[in-house]
């Protein structure tokens, strides 16, 4: 068990729901080398289209997604709200 900020986590890497949040669904403490970081990521209540959307709505928003983030390529580094956002939601 890792604390941070008066937050528990069960380990390094390990992404979990923030229910009570007021603003970001999900948190993180995210580790690359020594650098260690808190990482509130993904919107309050949405839920992504996952990994393989079936519906015409869901791949609509999971190509938006793409488009609005620049999500092409896989973020490189584990310290950006972005590469846990594709990783977890979508």
């Amino acid at each position: 068990m890792v604390e941070k900020s008066g937050e528990k986590f069960s380990g390094y890497n390990k992404p979990k729901r923030t229910p009570k949040h007021p603003k970001k669904s999900h948190a993180v403490l995210a580790k690359e080398g020594d650098t260690i970081r808190l990482i509130r990521f993904g919107q309050q209540g949405v839920r992504g289209a996952g990994k393989n959307p079936k519906s015409k709505k869901d791949k609509a928003r999971k190509k938006s997604y793409y488009a609005r983030h620049n999500a092409q390529g896989k973020p490189t580094t584990k310290l950006s709200a972005k590469y846990w956002s594709h990783k977890v939601k979508w």
